[in-house]
């Protein structure tokens, strides 16, 4: 969303309409661009093109609309959705039908949190419809708009004081033929589990999961709990809590590394029972923190069925560095072994200060 990204926006609004302000668009979008973060420019962006489109908002929306098409990368048409959320609130109805249309170009999920925001009853009526639309991209939208839990999108009131308010929504797309449909859903009832795990729960054990499509979705909704080792999580997705099995080995190699360098986590697993057993291994990380305390990360590792009798050996491999979201300390770091919900063997390795 650099100089070339505001370039492209300004000549497709330029080709869209002659009423375009190109001069006026790049000038406002241009200053103060550089300290910005992703969303912070495309809201700067957006309030960028409100100076540069016909002040009648109607007709700023048929400009909207001409752009989007045009507008290839992502951003570059979410910004043009952003438009709608910053200045189309007093045309509602209107807005959120133009928000169905974009989103095909580039997600209107971010844009629409501003109307679920302003009357959630309203919004969520006309997001119910659109989870029957022919479309996937606006059949998402009515799941991931309503996400509670929305990564970088503003928290909805409404949502907040009952994460479950989009329910009705998601029971009709549970079964949607199209993956990028499923995955929204599975997400938004993953951010449910997170403030109301029973009611997940309940709910989801009345889903028909011998539709293959049902039960994609119910396995990842409940990855938060299945990392949890929650018996009835593991239950809805044919797993029992626990395993007739022996760890032969869990190590973690090598036994001091450095910020940056990879550690390999290796596990032999032998069943115990003559029957197959459907295992979901996890592993735990115990990440040490300032003034001697630890806080814990749980990581998928592998689901498949141990043949009776047999042993199964795994292997994962993970660089140790630091994101926006964890940041390192030296120190011992406990690992956890977990096998159906169930800590199953420990090792550890230690994060050195050089």
């Amino acid at each position: 969303m650099g100089p070339q990204a505001l370039a492209t926006i300004a000549d497709v609004g330029t080709a869209a309409s002659p009423r375009f302000d190109r001069a006026a668009f790049l000038t406002a979008a241009t200053d103060g661009l550089d300290a910005l973060s992703i969303m912070e420019r495309v809201r700067h962006i957006a309030a960028a093109l409100h100076p540069a489109l016909p002040t009648d908002y109607r007709a700023a929306l048929e400009v909207i609309e001409a752009m989007a098409p045009q507008l290839t990368h992502g951003f570059q048409a979410v910004a043009v959705t952003e438009y709608v959320a910053r200045y189309g609130l007093d045309d509602f109805d209107r807005s959120m039908e133009a928000l169905a249309r974009l989103t095909r170009f580039g997600t209107a999920e971010f844009a629409i949190r501003p109307y679920l925001a302003q009357d959630a009853d309203r919004a969520l009526a006309t997001m119910a419809r659109w989870s029957g639309h022919d479309d996937e991209h606006v059949r998402r939208l009515a799941s991931e708009g309503a996400r509670p839990r929305l990564p970088w999108a503003t928290r909805v009131p409404a949502l907040k004081a009952d994460p479950t308010r989009a329910a009705h929504i998601l029971e009709v797309l549970k079964a949607d033929p199209s993956l990028y449909v499923r995955k929204s859903v599975a997400n938004h009832l993953n951010d449910i589990a997170k403030d109301r795990p029973d009611w997940l729960l309940t709910r989801l054990a009345y889903w028909p999961n011998d539709n293959p499509h049902t039960a994609w979705i119910i396995r990842h909704a409940l990855r938060t709990l299945i990392k949890q080792g929650e018996p009835r999580a593991l239950a809805l997705i044919g797993v029992g809590h626990g395993a007739a099995v022996i760890v032969r080995d869990f190590t973690v190699e090598p036994a001091v590394v450095r910020l940056g360098e990879r550690i390999a986590i290796t596990a032999t697993i032998a069943s115990d029972s003559a029957a197959n057993q459907p295992l979901v291994v996890d592993y735990r990380v115990h990440y040490a923190r300032a003034g001697g305390k630890s806080a814990a990360k749980v990581f998928k590792w592998k689901t498949f069925d141990l043949a009776g009798g047999d042993t199964a050996a795994l292997r994962i491999s993970q660089v140790i560095r630091d994101f926006s979201t964890r940041r390192h300390y030296p120190g011992r770091h406990d690992v956890d072994l977990i096998i159906n919900g169930q800590t199953m063997a420990t090792s550890e390795f230690e994060l050195s200060a050089d």
